[in-house]
């Protein structure tokens, strides 16, 4: 396959944070990554006892991915503070597992048909805090710190640059409160 190789740091992290736990069924330690996901700067210790990530996604949870006629799911980029929305973009199943296993977001581009890693050539990198599914399987949320433009056009989000489409803005109604309807 063609694409962004993996070449970043690889975050640690611990079991209750970024995958939840995925891993734990396939014996992959969660903070494992692959040999092409290591970093390549001088300083950097390559650990020779790291079991490397599988080369694909645990059943249980590529059964759980509902995809679409390409093969793809949706991923939304969130910021992981603010909860600000920042992007859309496409994952296959590898682009899952990177980004699951190197602690960078990774996507595939449907008009250059490659993986690419967010921030490897703009330097405004996503660092993933968590990943989730949606309750259909066809929708996956990416909490991330965002370094710096989430938008290839410089803008903070995709939705600033692509602007407000001007909706009518709809009001509940007074008599019904949140509280009274979960009551």
């Amino acid at each position: 396959m063609s694409g962004v190789e993996g070449r970043g740091r690889a975050e640690d992290r611990t079991a209750d944070e970024g995958t939840g736990g995925i891993w734990q069924d396939s014996g992959v330690p969660q903070n494992a990554a692959s040999p092409a996901d290591q970093p390549v700067t001088a300083d950097a210790a390559s650990p020779a006892d790291a079991t490397p990530p599988p080369a694909e996604l645990p059943a249980h949870l590529a059964a759980r991915l509902k995809r679409d006629a390409d093969g793809l799911v949706a991923a939304i980029v969130q910021q992981h503070d603010t909860g600000e929305v920042l992007m859309l973009g496409w994952m296959d199943d590898e682009a899952l597992r990177r980004t699951l296993t190197t602690g960078r977001v990774t996507f595939w581009s449907r008009s250059r048909q490659e993986y690419w890693r967010k921030g490897d050539t703009s330097g405004h990198a996503q660092w993933v805090r968590s990943v989730a599914i949606d309750c259909d399987g066809d929708a996956l949320l990416v909490r991330a710190d965002q370094v710096g433009a989430a938008c290839h056009t410089g803008a903070r989000t995709c939705f600033e640059a692509g602007g407000d489409l001007g909706a009518v803005v709809g009001h509940r109604p007074e008599t019904e409160t949140s509280e009274e309807k979960t009551q």
